[in-house]
């Protein structure tokens, strides 16, 4: 008897990739070959406009359908702004940036492990995103400095101020360094937080513990059927209301969290921690601050 989702979550977690069936293989490739039709046309239409200098919709429009291509039945509520925006959103796995890509147009900061994770990766890059080695303190001056020209680049850029990725039910303090790019924040550009919530089926393809990319994307490219992420996009404010970058993430986190309970109807948990979702801790602690 195979291992059900649940089980299939803790084994990826303590890494130990779950078996993948014949049939999985099958969905994997098959997804696989379905993103390689759609790139073509799109990066083809992409470089296009470029060279003619017109704003490009192609990423945004590839990365939607991406989504879709990959199991997510994405909806959006709310309105992105267009431009001049900042979003800070919670994290749960690499199909977030997808999410919101395909109903923003932002690009991204991620962790420097997603650069390298196979078809993912590349996915993240063709949007222009910023990797930054969160275990690198004194590479924050270089990665602020990124930030800023990819934000002059695009004009609306998402930042995951967790740090890391959680199990969908959680939130972990938001953390400050790359929110000094908004100290003082550009002129004319606003805050507007994002909710991420993933139902039972996506949760439980989570990237948490010590699940390789490559064995997470894998895990997600095979699954059966489709999972629902809802990704609302939160009223704006204004980071100028805000003296410190501390108090910006603490006005994110509130703002995202109060939403999590008002639409889940419950409030978001402490994350219980990578090391335990890795077997490395039988009692669960509630550390305040965890770097994957």
């Amino acid at each position: 008897m195979g291992l059900t989702p649940e089980e299939q979550l803790h084994a990826a977690a303590e890494g130990r990739p779950p078996p993948v069936s014949l049939i999985g293989w099958c969905r994997l490739w098959l997804r696989v070959a379905m993103l390689a039709v759609a790139v073509v046309p799109t990066v083809l239409l992409h470089y296009l406009f470029r060279i003619v200098r017109l704003p490009s919709p192609w990423p945004r429009l590839f990365l939607g359908m991406a989504a879709r291509i990959c199991g997510a039945r994405v909806k959006k509520i709310g309105v992105p702004l267009k431009r001049d925006v900042f979003y800070i959103a919670n994290h749960i796995s690499w199909i977030d940036i997808l999410a919101i890509a395909g109903g923003s147009g932002s690009a991204f900061v991620a962790k420097a492990e997603l650069q390298k994770a196979p078809i993912v990766g590349w996915l993240a890059s063709l949007n222009r995103t910023v990797y930054v080695a969160r275990n690198e303190r004194l590479r924050v001056a270089d990665q602020i400095n990124q930030l800023r020209e990819a934000f002059h680049d695009n004009w609306a850029v998402t930042v995951f101020p967790e740090g890391t990725t959680t199990d969908g039910a959680s939130l972990l303090p938001f953390k400050s360094p790359l929110l000094k790019v908004l100290e003082p924040p550009p002129p004319g550009v606003m805050v507007q937080p994002i909710l991420l919530v993933y139902d039972a089926r996506g949760r439980n393809l989570a990237w948490i513990g010590e699940e390789r990319g490559k064995d997470n994307a894998i895990r997600v490219l095979s699954n059966k059927g489709s999972f629902g992420v809802r990704c609302v996009f939160l009223d704006p404010f204004h980071p100028r209301d805000f003296p410190t970058r501390k108090a910006l993430a603490a006005e994110a986190k509130r703002r995202i969290s109060e939403a999590f309970e008002e639409r889940t109807g419950s409030p978001p948990e402490e994350f219980i921690g990578h090391d335990w979702w890795a077997g490395k801790r039988e009692e669960p602690e509630l550390p305040s601050d965890i770097a994957r």
